[in-house]
């Protein structure tokens, strides 16, 4: 049973407890107003939540139906504009008497109160004029009256009628025709569609260039897609065209050397900043793409923003906190963020940082990020999770490293995996995975040395999680793994 609810009501100066029932009845007694019955009854609340002085609550549309009531009289207080009388015009009387030869009602005057009822009315008595002058002009010019056309069936299309929906090929290649016209055309307004002859090729330019549809494994190559062609978790039917297209992505998300730029912040402050990032993934246990994601935001916005010194942080927590509705399934809320950030930052102003890092990467979170190349790339050349892992550590671990910032995430995969292949003693470069990453060994060969070069780093106390994290047994201790020199790697 719910708790009674208190209620003051003033009859005889005497301050009576009532309970909803009797407050409605109450109130009828006064001034006979059934509405006032529903504004006093309360919804049932569970008997922990908490009190609310203000009882008001706003509405999406203003304070409209918020009306107060005042319980002393039991009406409702409302708030009355007073308008002055405007006498009508010449012009209305004529127009009104117009309508009335047309048999048209007059309209309903200002004092009125418009019901549906009265709408029908209306509206029957308006004939359609519109209706009567197509049918007309359909049997003057002997047309076929109109059809509806099915928008929402896509398997009736023709060729030479084109379909409601379209891939992003069609989409990117109407784009393209379209700024191809806008510059021969600059002096015309009009904007003329492209033909379908325009659109198709442009669209065979684009499946060339992705490589898109050429699943052609060469001879002596395990292919990871066809045998796996009936699972739909591994979508093999178009895996290849997905990370070809990252790859032709990359392009999109250049990094330059910002810190010169930066005036208040240091390389050093950065790798904190990384290695505070990697704190939180694990203490909420997110994904890894979201911590990658993070500090390429962070990346991003600091390429083409000058941070101060005490913002920096907030940055970081902002770039999580949209990397993590990006890629997690139930991301934490904002007080989560801003607990872990000790109380420096205010709701509003993660808020405000939140929309000027969209902003500012232009709302564009479709990165590719080194991650989900390695995902990849480790499963088509049958690779053991121990070796995995491995990679997986030489690759969070130059996240802190900030020479690699300008390496492409493709290229940064790659040579993580060779060099926990050759680490764990397995194999070298082989020609499986010299076809589905589509890189040699001379094409990394310099990123190989910078990442070998930042393990052998003296390790320090600002920078241990990554170390610390690698030296679980969830993660086969791979953080304990020798160190190999430059020379043992070709």
């Amino acid at each position: 049973m719910a708790p009674l609810k208190t209620t003051k009501l003033y009859t005889n100066n005497v301050n009576k407890i009532a309970t909803r029932s009797r407050a409605a009845t109450h109130l009828k007694e006064i001034n006979g107003n059934k509405g006032l019955e529903r504004a006093l009854r309360g919804k049932r609340k569970a008997d922990c939540s908490p009190t609310k002085e203000n009882g008001n609550k706003r509405t999406a549309l203003g304070e409209l139906t918020n009306n107060k009531i005042d319980f002393a009289t039991g009406k409702g207080i409302k708030k009355v504009t007073v308008q002055s009388s405007v006498l009508p015009s010449v012009k209305t009387v004529v127009k009104n008497n117009k309508q009335k030869e047309n048999g048209a009602p007059p309209p309903a005057p200002l004092n009125k109160i418009i019901t549906r009822a009265s709408l029908k009315q209306t509206v029957h008595h308006i004939p359609n004029q519109t209706a009567v002058k197509s049918k007309e002009t359909q049997k003057e010019n002997n047309l076929p009256p109109a059809t509806k056309k099915r928008l929402s069936n896509e398997f009736e299309k023709t060729e030479s009628e084109p379909s409601l929906y379209s891939t992003a090929l069609e989409d990117a290649a109407r784009k393209s025709t379209r700024l191809s016209s806008k510059s021969s055309e600059s002096s015309t307004i009009v904007e003329q569609k492209p033909s379908p002859s325009n659109v198709s090729l442009v669209i065979q330019q684009l499946e060339s260039k992705l490589n898109l549809g050429n699943h052609d494994v060469p001879p002596g190559i395990r292919d990871f897609d066809k045998e796996n062609w009936n699972d739909i978790y591994q979508v093999s039917h178009y895996a290849m065209d997905i990370f070809n297209y990252y790859k032709e992505r990359e392009k999109m998300f250049p990094i330059g050397d910002y810190m010169e730029r930066q005036v208040c912040l240091t390389k050093m402050m950065r790798s904190q900043l990384v290695d505070w990032m990697v704190e939180i993934q694990e203490s909420f246990e997110l994904n890894h793409e979201t911590l990658y994601l993070g500090v390429k935001l962070v990346d991003m916005y600091l390429d083409r923003v000058t941070v101060s010194k005490e913002m920096l942080q907030l940055v970081g927590a902002a770039a999580m906190f949209i990397a993590s509705k990006f890629d997690e399934r139930i991301p934490p809320m904002i007080d989560d963020f801003l607990y872990i950030c000790d109380g420096a930052y205010t709701r509003r102003e993660m808020i405000r940082m939140e929309i000027n890092l969209l902003k500012i990467i232009d709302f564009n979170l479709g990165i590719p990020i080194s991650y989900r190349f390695l995902r990849r790339f480790a499963r088509c050349a049958r690779i053991t999770m121990p070796i995995l892992t491995l990679a997986r550590y030489i690759l969070e671990f130059s996240l802190m490293d900030y020479d690699t910032i300008s390496i492409k995430d493709s290229i940064l995969a790659s040579a993580a995996l060779y060099m926990a292949l050759k680490m764990k003693k397995v194999s070298n470069w082989t020609p499986t995975l010299e076809f589905y990453t589509g890189y040699k060994l001379e094409d990394f060969k310099d990123t190989i040395l910078l990442l070998n070069k930042g393990l052998h780093r003296p390790s320090r106390e600002q920078l241990m999680t990554v170390r610390n994290k690698y030296s679980h047994k969830i993660f086969f201790e791979v953080a304990t793994t020798p160190l190999l020199k430059d020379d043992a790697f070709f």
